[in-house]
This record gives C-alpha cells, sequence and structure tokens, in this order.
C-alpha cells in the first residue's frame, strides 16, 4: 500500500465509495479539505480574539467576531465531522453537502467570509475570513475542472465537421489570418 493510498484512507469517510465520481485529483481534494480545516480552526481563534474588542466598546469588531466563529463552525462542520460528532446532525449535514455540486461549496465559502471582513478591517478580520474564502476558492477550481489536453491548447476541436466554413483542409492548422487569404476573403 503505498503513502498515498494509506492517506486516502485515513481522510476516507465511513461508508464512502473507495472510487472517485469525478476527475478531481486527489491532492486538491484533500489540500481543499486540509484548507478548510485549519481555516476553520484559524477563523474560530481570531472570532474571539475578535470578540475581545468589545471591551474597546468597538461593537462592529465584536459582530465580526461572532460571524467569523460561526462561518468557521460551519466550514468545521462540513471538513470535518469528526471534531463536531457531539452534536447529532453534523454527519447528516455534511454527508448532504459532499453530495453537492462543488460549486455549491464553493459560493457558501466565499460568501461566508465576506460579511466578517467587511465589518471590522483589520490583520485578524483578513487572516480568519481569508482562509475560508481560499478554500472557496480551491472548490471554485475543483468545480471547474481539468484543462484542456496538452496536445490541443485551445481547447477547440481538431476537426471542423458541421462548422460553417466546412472541413478544414489537412495539414498544418497553425496559420494566422493573414498567411491564408481564403479565410480573410469575403466571399
Amino acid at each position: 500500500m503505498s503513502f498515498s493510498e494509506k492517506f486516502a484512507s485515513i481522510m476516507a469517510r465511513p461508508g464512502q465509495d473507495p472510487q472517485a465520481k469525478d476527475d478531481v485529483p486527489w491532492w486538491m481534494k484533500y489540500g481543499g479539505r486540509i484548507l478548510g480545516i485549519v481555516g476553520g480552526f484559524l477563523a474560530i481563534f481570531l472570532g474571539v480574539w475578535n470578540c475581545v474588542s468589545i471591551l474597546l466598546a468597538n461593537v462592529s469588531c465584536f459582530l465580526s467576531g461572532l460571524t467569523q466563529m460561526i462561518a468557521g463552525f460551519i466550514v468545521l462542520t462540513i471538513e470535518a465531522p469528526c471534531c463536531c460528532m457531539f452534536i447529532d446532525f453534523v454527519q447528516n449535514f455534511s454527508e448532504w453537502v459532499d453530495k453537492r455540486p462543488y460549486w455549491n461549496r464553493a459560493a457558501a465559502y466565499c460568501l461566508m467570509a465576506i460579511p466578517p471582513f467587511l465589518l471590522c478591517i483589520g490583520a485578524t478580520s483578513f487572516f480568519g475570513s481569508g482562509l475560508i474564502f481560499a478554500t472557496g476558492v480551491v472548490y471554485g477550481m475543483m468545480s471547474i475542472g481539468k484543462k484542456g489536453s496538452g496536445a490541443d491548447p485551445t481547447g477547440l476541436p481538431t476537426s471542423a465537421v458541421g462548422s460553417p466554413q466546412g472541413q478544414m483542409p489537412p495539414g498544418d492548422h497553425h496559420t494566422t489570418l493573414m498567411e491564408d487569404p481564403d479565410v480573410w476573403r469575403p466571399t
């Protein structure tokens, strides 16, 4: 058993299918999950730090700390339900979110990270909400999918069957418009 298989078996959820259902690389899945866990813990810790500012009568930073702690807790319940197993609905909620497309999670994380930063612009809000936002960006990249193949970097089909111009001539397809007068000449 290789290191990556051992790591995947440790990070797998109970009852999870061993075969992946999408084309996302394993390192990106676990990287997003680890970033979410670290970001959730840091958001909770820095949210408490923001809440201490109520002693200085700074209500907006207090509200920022509260929303940051709530966002960190939600991220932890989704990414690491084992940390919150004393709450009975966390496992069901985490499984429900895992069945959703990645873009849902990306949008939720990015939207949850914005209000704490807008309420109290500072280093604690920036780092606490920033890691949650970065987790959302990673899940957004996962929702986009793989890039095109190396053989065809444009992502366009290699044959032009059904295109308005008809069949492409065999040979060099990397000519510019100026080199091929039939392309730019009006018909």
